[in-house]
């Protein structure tokens, strides 16, 4: 997994100078932990670099929204944040399950969930899926990165 680019200046302030960066978006990311284990963190210039061992291909994902959803990072390189890689072979490669998507001015949780699942009722399952990254439903903001799990 390579980089993933985000919108610097919005998102949760965690950290004060940048020397303090890298520190503070470790604990960001361990307070909520998402499922990552040896997790470590560098921070040079708005690019955060994350390593570490995910449980699970949901916990891989949630480590690079809640770092790149801090403002003051632009990029997060995962390529040393090794995904969980299901043993098991199958016969049929799977489908994406999941989707990133950029909140937009004006937009809502019950509004995205009605973009994807045709039912706006459905914004609980978007929170779920984004409780880590979004605290309270209430509290999105434009630029804000999130995932849209499949149904």
């Amino acid at each position: 997994m390579g980089l993933f680019g985000f919108v610097q200046d919005i998102g949760r302030k965690v950290f004060n100078t940048d020397a303090d960066a890298a520190e503070k978006i470790q604990e960001h990311i361990l307070a909520n932990n998402p499922g990552v284990e040896n997790l470590q963190v560098t921070y040079e210039d708005g690019i955060v670099s994350l390593a570490g061992d995910c449980t699970n291909k949901q916990a891989f994902q949630k480590c690079v929204l809640m770092a790149g959803n801090v403002e003051g990072v632009k990029d997060v390189y995962a390529t040393d944040l090794r995904p969980y890689v299901d043993p098991t072979p199958r016969a049929v490669p799977v489908e994406a399950e999941e989707e990133y998507y950029v909140i937009q001015s004006g937009d809502s949780l019950s509004k995205i969930a009605k973009q994807f699942y045709g039912d706006a009722n459905k914004w609980m399952d978007l929170f779920e899926a984004n409780k880590e990254i979004i605290l309270d439903p209430d509290k999105i903001f434009p630029g804000q990165k999130i995932v849209i799990p499949r149904k």
